[in-house]
C-alpha cells in the first residue's frame, strides 16, 4: 500500500509526540500492517484517510490507538539469557550487601511490554526464596501503551508465549494450566505492579529505584530525546544503584550520567553530577 510523504510525517510527528520516537525510515515501511487493526475497528480505508482524521485533532482515542499501534511491543521471558544469568550470580548479592539494613529493593522495568521482563524478574526471586526470607521486593513495570500493560496485570501468556525463553520446569513450577493459557502464580505476582508512564517523565515513585532496566527503549530516540531520557534514568536510580540497558544499547559516547560497570553485561554504574545539572538535560 502506497502512502503518501504528508501522511507519513503527521503520523510520525504524533509518535514522536506522545513517546519521544522516531518513525525512522526501516520502520516507516510496515506502517500500513501495524495499523491495520486500526483500520479494521474503525473503519478506515489507508493511512492517507487516517490521516486526514488525525489532522481535525477532534479523537484523542484514536491518536492513542495510533500511537500503541506504532509501538514496538516484541518481548519474551528471560530474553537477552546472559543478562539475566548475571542477575542471581552478582548483580542481586552486590544490592543484598549494599541494601542488608533496610532489607528493600525496589526495582523498575521501564518499558516493560506486556509484562515477561518483570515476571522472569519475579521468577528468579521466587527460584531463590530462601536467599530472600524477610525482605520486601518491590518491581515496578511501567509502558506507554495501557493495552500492554493491562496484559502485563493479567500474568495470563498464551503457550507460544510461555515457550518462548521459559523452560518446561519453569513453567509447571511458576504457572497454572488455563483453558486459554499460563497463568503465573499468584504469590510470584504478589512482588510486582504495573503503572503507565513514559520515561521521558519526572521517574515513577518517590524514592530512587536500586535496579532499573531500560532495554531496548532508547534505541528508538534521536540523539537529543536519548540524552533526556538518560537524565530521567539517572534520577530514577540511586546513587549506588545500576542500570541495565538492552544488548545493542550503551552509554559510551551518549552520556556522562553512567559509565560501565566492570565485569557485567549491559550494566552501568551512575555518576555524580550535580542534581541541577541532571535536571536540566531533563527537560
Amino acid at each position: 500500500m502506497e502512502v503518501n510523504s504528508p501522511a507519513l510525517e503527521l503520523i510520525a510527528d504524533l509518535l514522536a509526540e506522545h513517546t519521544g520516537q522516531q518513525l525512522t525510515e526501516s520502520r516507516r515501511w510496515r506502517v500500513a500492517t501495524a495499523l491495520s487493526r486500526v483500520f479494521r475497528e474503525r473503519g478506515i480505508s489507508n493511512v492517507d484517510q487516517l490521516a486526514c482524521l488525525l489532522a481535525t485533532g477532534r479523537d484523542s482515542s484514536l491518536e492513542q490507538d495510533v500511537v500503541e499501534a506504532l509501538l514496538n511491543n516484541e518481548t519474551y521471558f528471560f530474553r537477552d539469557k546472559p543478562t539475566f544469568d548475571q542477575l542471581p550470580a552478582g548483580i542481586f548479592p552486590k544490592l543484598a550487601q549494599r541494601r542488608a539494613d533496610r532489607r528493600r529493593l525496589q526495582i523498575w522495568c521501564a518499558g516493560c511490554s506486556t509484562g515477561q521482563e518483570v515476571h522472569s524478574l519475579a521468577i528468579q526471586f521466587a527460584e531463590q526464596a530462601a536467599q530472600w526470607e524477610g525482605w520486601s521486593i518491590d518491581i515496578l513495570g511501567t509502558d506507554i501503551s495501557a493495552s500492554v500493560i493491562q496484559t502485563a496485570r493479567s500474568g495470563h501468556y498464551s503457550q507460544f508465549e510461555v515457550q518462548r525463553g521459559l523452560s518446561v520446569r519453569q513453567m509447571l513450577d511458576h504457572f497454572d494450566e488455563t483453558a486459554s493459557g499460563w497463568q503465573l502464580h499468584a504469590d510470584t505476582r504478589a512482588i510486582v505492579r504495573f503503572e503507565r508512564h513514559n520515561v521521558l517523565q519526572p521517574p515513577p515513585g518517590r524514592q530512587p529505584f536500586d535496579l532499573v532496566l531500560c532495554r531496548n527503549v532508547l534505541l528508538y530516540f534521536d540523539g537529543e530525546t536519548r540524552k533526556q531520557a538518560f537524565a530521567r534514568l539517572r534520577q530514577a536510580v540511586a546513587d549506588d544503584g545500576f542500570l541495565i540497558l538492552g544488548a545493542g544499547e550503551t552509554v559510551v559516547g551518549q552520556t556522562e550520567l553512567f559509565a560501565p560497570s566492570e565485569g557485567f553485561t549491559s550494566l552501568y554504574a551512575p555518576q555524580p553530577v550535580p542534581a541541577q545539572q541532571v535536571l536540566a538535560l531533563a527537560r
